[in-house]
């Protein structure tokens, strides 16, 4: 087999290492010269594959996996192999041969393993402590089965935040891979050489990390090329159009290795398999391996010189907070808000978090099961039998740790009803407060007990701004559905209203309203100490349909911020909070990218808390993640008025994932607070 780059020892640090980075040398190889084009490629496997029923497993190693392993030697170069800790102990389960082989080739070179963790879970949705769990179990697999921990990371679905990268290097990656393609409309101001060289990433603490770029178009080319619907001829012109004098380093393929030689059953639209496509990418690659100026490389060996020496990039931005693969349809929401129910199981994974973070000790068990159940693939296209054991699974997990949803139905109505007049003013030592009766109790205004700067809270009515597009009503604690075929839903009716005056000096407004869905019942509660005030929401709707479910608006007072200092922090999966400035904007995080799609991305929010601040006063958010873990929106434009900014909490958005929940018992329940301060 011929070697690309060079493997010398070299000197690293003041001792000698092998030159396994593809670190420059001096030594008279002529392979070791800079090439115009140095070419990598890994596949992604992944045994959980939410489409494939598990009794097709055994196919999928035999028709997939097994040609893989062959892929390097026939095409006389290394490539690389990701795979989750979860997918080796299945795999080693059905045929331990292909893990022999796979050490064996791992051993010689010609397979370079790539790392991701135990289980493939979302980690921008995922508390903290659940992805520190899930790559010390994945490392745990590695070291047992492959014997040595890989360096170089896959971020599951490419779903970064910037609070991730300080775990990965906890756990002792050098390097991530991310899509240039999704990130590059982001960021307008990297020169457009940066797509072909490594770079770093930085996160909020500052730490580092190595990037190595993939790219969506080059590996759907590929894809197309085996599953015989573009020519070999413009294949090879596809990548020899990136050749230039100066070096360029590009991934051919950085996906799924199921989809060669089986079909996942994903999609009605799939092609049959095609005879020969693992033949085709071989073929494909062997041409372009004889062509001048082409060197083929391991991903670590792609790093070369580059990623010490360049400015560590900030991948992420207000608007686009949370970057995934692919095209802007396939985007963290499928993973947050859509599939079969994902907003139940979500909140289900997070009691039992909480349950396991409260436990004295803990095993390693424990925690490899719950990573499980944070698998992305329980949230996308998972058949009907395995979503059925999922669900039973989960509820024996959570009787066994007596975790549960709190009580569904909403409190009695005790206090005094309220059948008269439109607006309602609600006063406790801490707060002052506004509600519109006409509008399901919707909260007009919202302030600290006798603050004179304008309230940070409110809602607009028509009138509040001159631009056409906004010339509307836009409350704040409202519900809204949005169906895919049929009219908007809302709780923004006449609300029948009672007022209990609680111990402590707690006030609770109870409404409820009655919407085509059937009725809505809305409590909010007014603390007397903090400024805080909590909604609940009721919706006894034997099922929402398909369409965004947008649980509340609340719109932010222009007039009552700095707002050039005005930022948005919270946690997105890590220890760290993210800082995203809103002053610049625009920033419209609920924008539907297409008829079936109904929104761009949104914060993950991973402890409930997201805190809106000038630096001089502010109000924070929290939401009640064993209850619904609902996602955060934000929306903000400049305006003449002053900017239109709110923040949406979305509780169900449609892609084609989202499927009935048949599940599903009513009601529905939300429950977020505001805190001012």
């Amino acid at each position: 087999m011929r070697r690309s780059g060079c493997r010398n020892f070299i000197s690293v640090g003041g001792s000698k290492q092998r030159n396994d980075l593809g670190r420059k040398c001096h030594c008279p190889n002529k392979v070791c010269k800079l090439m115009s084009l140095n070419l990598f490629a890994f596949f992604h496997l992944n045994m959980m594959f939410s489409s494939i029923p598990e009794e097709r497993r055994p196919e999928v190693v035999e028709k997939a996996y097994w040609p893989l392993l062959d892929l390097p030697e026939a095409v006389g170069f290394p490539i690389g192999i990701e795979a989750t800790g979860l997918t080796l102990e299945i795999i080693n389960a059905i045929d331990p041969g292909w893990i022999a082989r796979l050490r064996e080739r791992i051993i010689s070179g010609q397979i370079e393993f790539i790392g991701s963790g135990y289980a493939q879970i979302i980690g921008p949705l995922c508390p903290a402590i659940v992805n520190e769990q899930n790559l010390r179990l994945g490392n745990q697999v590695y070291e047992a089965i492959l014997g040595a921990r890989p360096k170089l990371a896959l971020i599951n679905e490419q779903a970064y935040s910037a609070g991730l990268i300080p775990l990965y290097r906890a756990a002792g990656y050098q390097a991530i891979c991310m899509d240039w393609d999704n990130l590059a409309p982001h960021h307008p101001e990297w020169p457009a050489e940066t797509r072909f060289s490594p770079q770093q990433a930085i996160a909020p603490d500052g730490t580092t990390i190595g990037l190595l770029w993939t790219q969506t178009f080059l590996f759907q080319r590929l894809q197309r090329l085996a599953h015989d619907d573009i020519s070999l001829d413009e294949y090879l012109e596809t990548i020899s159009s990136f050749r230039t004098r100066s070096p360029r380093t590009l991934c051919l393929y950085s996906n799924d290795a199921e989809i060669f030689g089986v079909r996942p059953n994903r999609m009605a639209t799939e092609e049959r398999v095609a005879n020969g496509e693992w033949q085709r990418i071989q073929s494909a690659w062997q041409a372009l391996a004889r062509q001048p100026d082409v060197r083929f490389v391991s991903p670590s060996e792609a790093f070369g010189d580059y990623a010490n020496t360049t400015a560590p990039l900030h991948l992420e931005t207000s608007a686009y907070p949370i970057p995934v693969k692919k095209q802007p349809k396939y985007n963290v929401l499928r993973w947050a808000l859509a599939g079969r129910d994902n907003l139940a199981i979500n909140a289900a994974c997070s009691r039992l978090t909480d349950a396991l973070e409260e436990k004295r000790v803990t095993t390693d068990m424990e925690w490899a099961q719950l990573c499980r159940l944070w698998s992305s693939d329980f949230r996308t296209h998972i058949t009907e039998q395995r979503w059925h054991a999922y669900l039973n699974e989960v509820a024996e997990l959570e009787a066994k740790h007596g975790t549960s949803p709190p009580p569904p139905w909403p409190p009695s109505k005790s206090g005094v009803q309220r059948s008269d007049g439109r607006w309602i003013t609600v006063e406790t030592p801490a707060l002052k407060a506004t509600l519109n009766r006409r509008r399901g109790l919707a909260i007009q205004s919202l302030a600290r007990h006798g603050e004179t700067a304008p309230p940070m809270i409110v809602s607009h009515l028509h009138g509040r701004f001159q631009g056409i597009a906004l010339q509307y009503d836009w409350y704040t604690a409202n519900l809204v559905f949005e169906a895919l075929d049929g009219p908007k839903v809302s709780d923004l009716d006449w609300a029948h209203t009672s007022i209990d005056h609680l111990p402590d000096g707690i006030i609770r407004v109870t409404g409820t309203m009655q919407s085509r869905k059937g009725p809505i019942t809305k409590a909010i509660t007014f603390d007397a100490i903090k400024p805080r005030v909590t909604v609940d929401i009721w919706a006894d709707w034997p099922e929402p349909g398909r369409g965004s479910l947008r649980a509340a608006h609340i719109c932010v007072e222009p007039t009552a911020f700095e707002w050039k200092d005005l930022t948005a922090r919270c946690h997105n999966g890590g220890h760290d909070q993210e800082s995203f400035a809103l002053g610049p904007g625009p920033i419209d995080h609920a924008a539907a990218v297409s008829f079936q799609v109904s929104a761009t991305t949104g914060l993950g929010c991973t402890d409930g808390i997201l805190d809106i601040s000038d630096g001089r006063r502010g109000f924070r958010i929290e939401i009640d993640r064993a209850v619904a873990p609902l996602i955060p929106m934000i929306e903000h434009r400049p305006e003449v008025e002053g900017p239109f900014c709110r923040i949406l909490l979305s509780a169900q958005e449609t892609d084609d994932t989202l499927k009935p929940h048949s599940d599903r018992r009513p009601p529905l329940h939300f429950r977020y607070a505001i805190l001012l301060h």
